[in-house]
This record gives C-alpha cells, sequence and structure tokens, in this order.
C-alpha cells in the first residue's frame, strides 16, 4: 500500500463521522475488538470513556479516530482490521479502499477529461440499423394487416429471432389472428 494507515485513516474519518451505518452497537463493536484484543492500543479505562452512551455515537466516534491517529500506525491498522472484520460493507466503501481498488484494478479504464462516456463501444450507424429494422419490420405487419395471412408470416419470421417464449407468444397471436 502507498499510504500507511495513519494517512488513510486521516482521510476516511470524515467518511466515517458522517456515514449513517456505524451506528452505537457497531461502535461498541469496534471498541471492544480493540480493547479485547489490543490492550495496549486500548485500555479498559479509554474503552469505558469511548463506550459511554451519554455522548452521542458520532461524537464517540470521532474522539476514538483522534485517540487512535495519536496512538499511531499500529492503533490505525488495528481499527481497519476490526473496521473489516464488524463492519465489512463500510470497510469495502471506505474513500481510500475505493482509490486503492480502482488503481489496482489494471482492466478500469480510467476517464480522462472531457472524455465521453458510452454505454457500449458500438457506433450510432449500429443503432441506426437497428432501429431501421424494427421499424421496417413494424410497417411490414403493419400494411399487411389487412391480409391476416401476409401479416401472420411477417410476424411468423420476426419470431425466428426471438426465444422460446416470445416465439410460442408470437406464434400464437398470429394463430390467434388468423382465426378471426
Amino acid at each position: 500500500m502507498g499510504d500507511s494507515f495513519h494517512d488513510q485513516l486521516l482521510e476516511d474519518s470524515r467518511f466515517l463521522r458522517a456515514d449513517q451505518r456505524l451506528d452505537t452497537e457497531l461502535v461498541d463493536k469496534l471498541i471492544l475488538q480493540l480493547n479485547r484484543i489490543y490492550p495496549q492500543i486500548l485500555s479498559d479505562k479509554e474503552a469505558t470513556k469511548f463506550r459511554d452512551l451519554d455522548v452521542p455515537t458520532c461524537v464517540r466516534l470521532g474522539e476514538l479516530l483522534t485517540h487512535l491517529q495519536e496512538k499511531g500506525e499500529e492503533a490505525c491498522k488495528e481499527f481497519y482490521r476490526a473496521l473489516h472484520l464488524h463492519v465489512e460493507e463500510v470497510y469495502y466503501s471506505l474513500p481510500t479502499r475505493l482509490r486503492l481498488k480502482d488503481s489496482s484494478d489494471p482492466l478500469k479504464k480510467r476517464a480522462l477529461p472531457g472524455q465521453r462516456y458510452d454505454l457500449n463501444e458500438r457506433s450510432p450507424m449500429f443503432f441506426l440499423s437497428c432501429f431501421s429494422l424494427a421499424a421496417g419490420v413494424a410497417m411490414l405487419y403493419y400494411y399487411s394487416e389487412s391480409k391476416v395471412s401476409g401479416g401472420s408470416r411477417v410476424v411468423g419470421l420476426a419470431a425466428l429471432g426471438l426465444s422460446r417464449q416470445a416465439r410460442e407468444v408470437l406464434i400464437w397471436y398470429t394463430e390467434e389472428r388468423a382465426t378471426k
């Protein structure tokens, strides 16, 4: 990793304080994890202070993050480990995790300023040809509707490229029209 855990926590602190998914119960789990597994990072006295329910959760979390940053690199690393263990969805949505994930994925295209986003790589001519084909089939069907047999043939031909269920519906429709 390029950044230290201390720098990452400094960057992620604002996000963590604003995230509504970190409720009282989850913050308490994080505090207990750090206190039980790493008492050198969070002593019993400090854990009791950060678990005080008279203080709003966002304030307690902010104080905990500041305390961990003051404790140093190892404390920040263990906080990330506890966060990953107890609140995985928050851990993976942290700004530093998203940035690291994006930079480590070589298949992901980087958007350059002014670059257009396309839904697919096909050209506008592909869209026009598909639209023209659909419009042509619709016009054939519409103008041959007066002749039931001609309309049935067009719908039957259109059904060739569809899935089995769609094909059955179209064939049923043409048979229904032919009997009227």
